[in-house]
Parts: C-alpha cells; sequence; structure tokens
C-alpha cells in the first residue's frame, strides 16, 4: 500500500467551496494526490501509520497558478525599464532577442524563472516564448507544471522564417513530450498586431483539433485599439469574435483597454483573462478593468508577465497588487475581496488552462500542489482571516514549503530536489556570460524595424 502523510496547519484555504477557511484541518496525500480534507484529529485516527507533519502557524493553500510568464526573459531583467511598452519592444527586447535566443538561451533563462516561481509558490505556470523544447525540458529539470506555449508570429526571427515554421516547431514539441504529465500545450500567437487573419484562422483550427488553449496578447495599450481602428475598422477584441478564437479555449492576455462591448463578447463565448498589474503598470499600458470583469462574470487568472517588464515573478506581490488596484482604480473598497483574489490566482487560472479536474483548488481526488504560508510572524500577528494575510500581508519570504504532486520541491526560498538544485546553480555559473553578451548588444543597438 502506498504511503500517506498528514498535513497539519493551522488553517486551510481550500479555495472550493468560495470563501472558505477552514481551522484546525489537514490535508491526507497519498500517490501524489489529495486523499482526505478533515479534522486534526480525525485524519490521524482514520490513518494511524500515516508520516504526520505538524504545521503550526501556517497556512495550507493551493499552489498558485502564473497564467501568464515569458520565463526565459528572466535573463533580461532589467535591460529594458522606465521605458513605454513599443519603445521597449522596439529598441530593447527585440533587438536583444534577435541576437540572443537560442534553445540555450531559452533553457537557461527559464529554469532561473522557474526556480524563482517554484520557490514563492508557483507551481504552475503558462508561457510564451520561442524554442518551446528547451521550455519544457527546463520545467522538467526544475519541477514545476507548465502550460507551453507554441508562439506564433507572422514575422521572420532566428527561431523560425515564417507562420508555418512557428506552427510546425511547436507541433513538434508538443508532440515530443506528450507523455509528461506535468507539461501541457497551448497555441500562443503573439497579438492581433503581429499575426494575420489567416494564420489566425489556422490556430484556431488547429486547437480545437488539439484540444488545447489559444493565448494571446489582447488590447494591452490605448495604441493597440486605436492603431486596429484605423487598419480594419474593428476593434482587436471585435476581430478576433469575427475570426471565431472567442471560446472557452481562449486566453486573452492583459485586457487592459477592454470596453463594455468587449467584455460582454468574451464573457457570452466564455473566454478567459490573464491580469498582469504590475506589468502594466511598469509599462504604463493603464489598469485592467478588474471590478467590471467580476461584476459581469469573466473567469480570469492572475500573471506577473515576464521578468523584463515586471521584474519579479513573484505571485504573493502580484495578488496583492491586483487586489490594491481593483479597489483604488473602481472606488469600491469590496472590490476584489482577498478570497475572490486568491480564487484569481489559483482556481481561476487552472479554468483558464482547462486544468481545473487536477488543480488550483484543494479538493480530494485533485493533485496535491499546495504551498504552506507562515502567519505567526512578528509582522503579521495577530491573525484575524488567513485569507486577508496571505493578499495583504504575507510576502514570499513567509512561503514556508512548496508541494507539487505531494513531492515536497521547496522550502524557506531554496529548492529541496537535488537533480533541480544543480541544474539552477549550472545555469546560475552561465548567467554572467548572457550579461556580456546582452551588454554588448545594447552598446550598439539601434531601434528594431520587423520584417512584416
Amino acid at each position: 500500500m502506498a504511503s500517506t502523510t498528514l498535513l497539519l496547519p493551522d488553517w486551510i484555504l481550500p479555495i472550493e467551496p468560495a470563501g472558505t477557511v477552514l481551522t484546525g484541518h489537514g490535508v491526507a496525500v497519498q500517490d501524489g494526490r489529495i486523499l482526505a480534507i478533515a479534522p486534526h484529529a480525525a485524519l490521524r485516527q482514520r490513518y494511524p501509520d500515516a508520516t504526520v507533519r505538524h504545521l503550526p502557524g501556517r497556512v495550507l493553500m493551493p499552489g498558485f497558478v502564473n497564467l501568464h510568464t515569458h520565463a526565459a526573459m528572466s535573463l533580461l531583467r532589467g535591460a529594458g525599464d522606465d521605458l513605454p511598452l513599443m519603445t521597449w519592444l522596439h529598441d530593447r527586447i527585440w533587438p536583444l532577442e534577435s541576437r540572443l535566443v537560442s534553445p540555450d538561451f531559452v533553457h537557461d533563462g527559464s529554469v532561473l524563472a522557474f526556480a524563482e516561481m517554484l520557490a514563492g509558490g508557483t507551481t504552475c505556470c503558462a508561457d510564451m516564448y520561442f524554442h518551446p523544447d528547451a521550455v519544457a525540458r527546463a520545467a522538467l529539470a526544475i519541477g514545476l507544471r507548465c502550460v507551453v506555449g507554441m508562439t506564433v508570429i507572422d514575422f521572420p526571427t532566428p527561431y523560425a522564417a515564417n507562420a508555418d515554421a512557428y506552427i510546425g516547431q511547436g507541433l513538434a514539441a508538443q508532440s515530443d513530450f506528450r507523455g509528461e504529465a506535468s507539461l501541457g500545450f497551448m497555441f500562443a500567437p503573439h497579438a492581433p498586431y503581429t499575426v494575420g487573419d489567416d494564420t489566425l484562422r489556422r490556430i484556431d483550427m488547429l486547437a480545437e483539433e488539439l484540444d488545447v488553449p489559444i493565448a494571446i496578447h489582447l488590447q494591452e495599450t490605448a495604441q493597440e485599439v486605436s492603431d486596429a481602428l484605423a487598419r480594419t475598422g474593428l476593434r482587436p477584441t471585435a476581430r478576433l469574435a469575427r475570426l471565431g478564437l472567442l471560446s472557452p479555449r481562449l486566453i486573452a492576455i492583459h485586457g487592459v483597454h477592454l470596453d463594455t462591448a468587449d467584455i460582454a463578447m468574451l464573457v457570452a463565448r466564455g473566454a478567459h483573462l490573464a491580469h498582469c498589474p504590475a506589468s502594466n503598470l511598469k509599462l504604463a499600458s493603464g489598469i485592467a478593468p478588474v471590478a467590471q470583469l467580476l461584476r459581469d462574470g469573466l473567469n480570469f487568472g492572475v500573471g506577473t508577465d515576464g521578468a523584463a517588464s515586471n521584474n519579479r515573478l513573484d505571485m504573493l506581490s502580484e495578488v496583492r497588487l491586483a487586489a490594491l488596484l481593483a479597489k483604488g482604480a473602481s472606488g469600491d473598497a469590496a472590490a476584489f475581496s482577498a478570497h475572490q483574489a486568491l480564487h484569481a490566482a489559483t482556481l481561476g487560472g487552472a479554468c483558464a488552462l482547462g486544468w481545473q479536474d487536477r488543480i488550483g483548488s484543494l479538493v480530494v481526488g485533485k493533485q496535491a500542489d499546495m504551498v504552506a504560508i507562515r502567519l505567526d510572524a512578528a509582522h503579521q500577528l495577530p491573525v484575524f482571516d488567513p485569507a486577508s494575510h496571505v493578499v495583504y500581508t504575507a510576502g514570499r519570504e513567509d512561503v514556508e514549503e512548496v508541494w507539487v504532486a505531494g513531492e515536497s520541491v521547496a522550502k524557506k526560498l531554496h529548492l529541496t530536489k537535488i537533480s533541480a538544485r544543480m541544474e539552477l546553480e549550472r545555469i546560475l555559473s552561465r548567467i554572467p556570460q548572457w550579461h556580456t553578451l546582452a551588454v554588448g548588444v545594447l552598446s550598439g543597438t539601434k531601434p528594431y524595424v520587423s520584417k512584416e
């Protein structure tokens, strides 16, 4: 018989049912899944031979789902700060990527990012970048779940020459890693302004055939919307609707400049949104209308975006910022409560990825992807509501332990698996060379001109 482990914290935030706080309850884990949730005494009685882990002063909750990342861009952290989006892209990021991106660059940057995420309580992420095979290998090496984006752009880069090549390489990676339970794949057309109608129609057809999500940057800036109206007469969301892409498999990323009609289209077709507040603020793109998204019933998750535009891959700081911004922007202090924010950062993201039956909440039968956060330090006492404390008080330095499929993978911001630690150490030794190469590119760069 498989061994059973009992985790006995002071509180559990299961996320389902909504708004629930369980005091004096624990979780029984067996074969990587949640076997039972019950009061401490009942669990000890039911499983007398189980290994018992006492977690006093801790709250146990699902691991965070980072719904939008560009993990490899951790190697570009700080390389393009204090710039608006299009200047950031054209003058910094695209020139750097055109010279640096390779399978090694993507693997090394992804390892660095995934280690940061996992240690801070993120157990699953959705990534959008080049060389999806290198992203997949990095996720497996570090030990977190990842839905790997098959990026598509309608102009050439060092990674691929055209849309057919982007799609072909993405599908090859999906086939190569098909048997990995911790990995999923999604199509990731970059944005409506970089991907044409024919390519988007083809992606929609393939995504339906393969039953995978589609993630796309959508209405991130006001300029994007005005340019689209001038070029096509349609707002980007309306264009996607016309092409048939709005569906339960679509993840609209950012959505800062959605209006009431845009939101209504997304809601009516069951689409989702990835809210990335820190990146949107740092690039001066604006603030997504979260209070209206909640009122209108659009499911959304929280993402950090990449380290080149955030610069932290820290879901605890992201969810706190998301909650505060929603209140300030709407003028409603009740907008986006702590429990709603935690739902978005866990189950909301899982639903967007189609993984809500596996992860995102602590429910019997689901994967035991969990994070224990300490709430007994001087800066956290007293505790009136553990959900409030997680959102408004805790930082990633308070993340005590992280589990993926019931296996302890991080403690006190350090990876615990020897293989993951060794891989991270190997990559850390290579960071100086990537930094030197990036500095060399920036010293001679000129504004990037796309080959559209």
